[in-house]
């Protein structure tokens, strides 16, 4: 097939687009990617992408067009500026950028934000292509969820415009079941909708495959704790508050390190929050690290810490760390509800607790140190043999090419009626 993907983030940004397409291209599809500028997650244009940005043209086989955008910077004003910039750029240009190309399917890669399908509908029409969205984050909800938009009169508008590419979409893929409501709701039915959860990442598959990682320069220091490990992105919807509540409660014990590997737009309040509470021994901060090293800080980890605030559409979410964390082999601590939450406890990979409950949390890390070091390996062998089952990478990928086959297919059989 010959495929156009469109996606405000992509390579060297680290989402699993990257990935998808290249193992389409493998599977010997012409693949195009429509994409932006690289500049997440510092808000800042990348370095080598300045110096030689026709060396970022090509990706794993794939032929990477890239359209003017605003970076992100910081602040909810630049952000809207870097989203705006994506749609206008994409459309004025893209079309002509993607001149004498044809394409069978197009697929929208739909994290945040779900404006980067516009330009995919106009291209949509223009190339007679079907068009396939992956719903990664709800609009408008996750918007109000995040405090980036508090306007009603606002979030009403962006619920129509959301209305308005739903409807527009020959299929919606979802990340979690409990997102088929909101579909609904929006595109007036659910007939289009599919069940496409995130897949586990190449490197964390095959490494639950090999011999164990030796751990990271980093965390040798902390081996003989309990650590709990975060990794992420550090922000409003992970609740640190709440989980610094939790290392609060447990500071006297010795034998209880929390381990923060990532950054983000909190981390300024959670290093102040670090040093006003007093808790530098007991919460460290490793700082951002290539995804392809996590497996040697996992291995460090006697529970990997998922969380999510308390909020009606994070409920819905599954956040797509829960993968990784399963195909480690290491137990899952989880502060959140609804999917997640259902996830970790029908695999029976460790403790949850409800979201923004750091004293529950507290307890969970407790009864984890209460386990026989052979219990929670069983934990963890559950999480990985639960993790093969429903979030293969192999098993989802395909599924979703067979998805974009039909739709070209059935693009193909209306064309030859309408003829």
């Amino acid at each position: 097939m010959r495929l156009l993907v469109v996606s405000q983030y992509f390579w060297p940004e680290n989402f699993r687009v990257n990935e998808l397409v290249a193992e389409l291209v493998t599977r010997g599809h012409e693949v195009t990617v429509l994409t932006g500028r690289p500049n997440y997650p510092d808000g800042k244009i990348f370095e080598a992408y300045k110096a030689d940005p026709a060396s970022f043209a090509e990706y794993a086989g794939a032929t990477v067009v890239r359209v003017p955008m605003r970076p992100r910077g910081k602040g909810r004003i630049r952000l809207a500026l870097n989203y705006l910039s994506f749609v206008f750029w994409a459309t004025l240009l893209g079309p002509w950028l993607l001149r004498g190309r044809p394409f069978d399917s197009i697929f929208v890669f739909a994290t945040s934000p779900v404006t980067a399908a516009l330009p995919a509908m106009l291209l949509r029409r223009i190339k007679r292509a079907p068009l396939a969205l992956w719903v990664l984050d709800l609009w408008p909800e996750t918007l109000c969820a995040v405090g980036v938009v508090r306007s009603p009169m606002l979030l009403r508008w962006v619920g129509v415009l959301v209305s308005f590419i739903y409807r527009r979409c020959d299929r919606i893929l979802v990340q979690s079941k409990a997102f088929f409501p909101n579909i609904e709701h929006w595109a007036g039915d659910a007939s289009r909708a599919e069940y496409c959860p995130n897949w586990v990442e190449k490197m964390y598959e095959q490494g639950a495959a090999s011999a164990p990682a030796e751990p990271a320069a980093e965390v040798r220091a902390h081996m003989g704790k309990f650590n709990v490990m975060f990794a992420g992105n550090i922000g409003d919807a992970q609740d640190f508050p709440a989980i610094l509540d939790a290392a609060d409660l447990l500071r006297e014990r010795g034998d209880v390190r929390w381990l923060v590997v990532g950054d983000g737009r909190a981390m300024d309040w959670v290093r102040a929050e670090i040093d006003r509470r007093g808790l530098q021994e007991s919460v460290v901060l490793l700082g951002r690290h290539a995804p392809e090293r996590m497996p040697e800080f996992f291995c460090a980890a006697g529970a990997l810490l998922v969380s999510l605030r308390a909020d009606p559409v994070f409920a819905m979410t599954i956040p797509g760390k829960v993968q990784t964390y399963l195909a480690s082999g290491v137990p899952l601590l989880g502060m959140l509800d609804g999917e997640g939450a259902r996830v970790i406890e029908e695999a029976g990979a460790g403790l949850v607790c409800p979201s923004g409950d750091g004293h529950l949390l507290a307890q969970r890390v407790e009864q984890l140190l209460q386990l026989t070091e052979d219990e929670r390996g069983e934990m963890g062998r559950r999480g990985q043999a639960y993790c093969r089952r429903e979030f293969g990478r192999e098993m989802l990928i395909t599924r979703l090419e067979g998805t974009l086959s039909d739709m070209a297919e059935d693009e193909d059989r209306r064309s030859t009626v309408a003829a």
